[in-house]
């Protein structure tokens, strides 16, 4: 049992993947929510979509506010034997995720404010945690029993809650170049803010060793381990005492002697008989011994057991109960432009966002596990980028748009660790994630207006990317809302997006001291979203 037991099961990110790529949510307006592709939005949602588009508002001030409520459901199965269970459930709750946008228009310019929650955005709660968890206190009943204790139960206590949040402040402006042509240029202040807090308590076997008085029943861990490494010692002391008892004997010539001619050297046949008895219980052969290897023996017996003694007072430490209090911040500069193209009725919107290379830093307040230095710093980039949306009037009621959204995830550092050294992207993902969508909207009336459409998001990871702390998987999203006009100045966005994932797995090959076993990694969301949008 390695010292650093269970160490990482606080490095969850719990991040809530709804739309967007890896680390970037999409999911940026109530207007999205109903309408899945705004990438050539000429709303007040372009401020974050299609900054270009907004030389399209009428002069004068607007201000945009939508928050969405989101659930998120987790599953993850293992094959991995001997556990209590082999199925796992999280839940992930995100009731505020706001989105502002504020835009002055004024001629051929137009100046846009923005604040999202970029990346993130909720919290997880494993309640009975996962199987990497578990998979470091199953193993303690078969190896006490392989060591002839016999045991065949363990408990535990544990609960993990990780938080996530990228809170996104943008300024841009945009300026209509010709009838045709728009562009828009900004930045974005970008913050990072995770927290872990967590604790894994209480581990619980059942072992039968009769001569420490343990009989089978329930018992803390660190208890046993602490009693049994205190009986190893004894042992080891007194395997070393019998063996210095032989010193005088070979000091006076007798080290050659057979040690069943014991008698001859100086040893009654008592002594003899009890030696070679507790030769052969230790699994040795005195049959040919002499009283000098019997000395080398015990002194071998004893360090095995001094060794056996350090290693169960080790394992002792690392089955004591263990807390984690812990946060990282960072902040990062995503510097943005865009290009909005209008042919009468089909406008196309494109819009690039440049890489921010970040770090976080930790502030730990507790870390039994060492997986949080106080002042260490992690990478977690924002990788670049590229938005491109079209929409197209079919007629006056009915418009048809869609959007394909690049992110360069290769190129960038989120934080994943390879033997121990944090590594690139392109290391564990083979190629970038991509984005598309296809939506509707149709006008019922002047006030009225429906939309409905598809999002698809394709990521690149390899198979050892997934962890059952961190995944990624593939998604296809039904969404579907309207609008309601009260006026030309006042409007109201409903949107419901419901999102289900492609089963992901990993099969994970034999590694002593653990079994080939493949885990299996599932999620569902569902996201409601309000907004409102006002002119003046």
């Amino acid at each position: 049992m390695k010292k650093t037991i269970l160490s990482f099961i606080f490095s969850a990110l719990a991040l809530v993947s709804m739309a967007g790529g890896i680390v970037h949510n999409t999911n940026q307006s109530a207007s999205f929510v109903r309408m899945p592709a705004r990438d050539a939005s000429l709303g007040l949602d372009a401020t974050y979509f299609n900054p270009a588009g907004l030389t399209f508002l009428k002069d004068g001030f607007h201000l945009s506010l939508s928050n969405q409520y989101i659930t998120q459901s987790r599953n993850i199965k293992t094959t991995f034997p001997g556990l209590n269970r082999n199925e796992f459930d999280g839940q992930v709750v995100a009731p505020i995720f706001p989105s502002v946008y504020a835009v002055y228009k004024t001629g051929k310019f137009a100046f846009s404010l923005g604040f999202n929650a970029i990346g993130g955005g909720g919290g997880a709660l494993f309640e009975d945690g996962l199987p990497s968890f578990e998979m470091q206190v199953s193993p303690l009943p078969s190896s006490l029993s392989a060591g002839g204790i016999p045991t065949t139960k363990y408990s535990y206590e544990t609960e993990f809650e990780g938080k996530s949040i990228y809170f996104g402040f943008q300024g841009a402006a945009s300026y209509e170049v010709n009838e045709m042509v728009s562009v828009a240029v900004g930045l974005r202040y970008v913050t990072m803010n995770n927290s872990y807090v967590g604790y894994l308590r209480n581990i619980q076997i059942n072992p039968t060793f009769p001569t420490l008085g343990y009989d089978g029943t329930m018992v803390g861990a660190p208890g046993f381990f602490t009693a049994f490494s205190g009986y190893l010692g004894t042992v080891s002391t007194t395997l070393g005492a019998t063996g210095s008892s032989l010193q005088p004997i070979i000091d006076g010539g007798g080290g050659g002697v057979p040690l069943s001619s014991g008698t001859m050297a100086g040893l009654t046949a008592a002594q003899v008989a009890t030696l070679q008895g507790t030769i052969t219980a230790l699994g040795g052969d005195p049959t040919n011994m002499t009283i000098g290897q019997a000395q080398g023996f015990f002194a071998g017996a004893s360090a095995q057991y001094a060794g056996q003694s350090a290693a169960m007072s080790a394992t002792a430490t690392a089955t004591g109960d263990k807390e984690v209090d812990a946060s990282q911040s960072g902040a990062g500069i995503v510097p943005f432009i865009g290009v909005n193209l209008n042919f009468d009725r089909l406008n196309i919107g494109f819009k690039y966002e440049l890489k921010a290379s970040v770090k976080v830093k930790n502030a730990t307040k507790v870390d039994d596990v060492g997986m949080f230095p106080d002042g260490a710093e992690v990478p977690s980039d924002m990788p670049s980028m590229l938005s491109i949306g079209a929409s197209y009037d079919v007629s006056k009621k009915l418009k048809v748009s869609g959007g394909l959204h690049l992110y360069m995830d290769k190129s960038a550092e989120y934080g994943k660790k390879l033997n121990g050294e944090y590594v690139k992207n392109d290391k564990v993902m083979d190629k970038n994630s991509n984005e598309f969508a296809l939506a509707v909207e149709y006008a019922l009336n002047d006030k009225w207006l429906l939309s409905a459409g598809y999002l698809g998001t394709r990521v690149g990871v390899m198979e050892i990317y997934q962890t059952d702390l961190s995944h990624s998987l593939n998604t296809n999203t039904i969404a579907g809302g309207l609008q309601y006009k009260f006026n030309e100045k006042i409007a109201v966005n409903l949107g419901v997006m419901n999102t289900a994932y492609q089963e992901g797995k990993r099969d994970f090959v034999a590694a002593a001291p653990y079994p080939a076993y493949t885990e299996t990694y599932n999620r569902h969301t569902l996201t409601a979203a309000l907004g409102l949008d006002i002119s003046f």
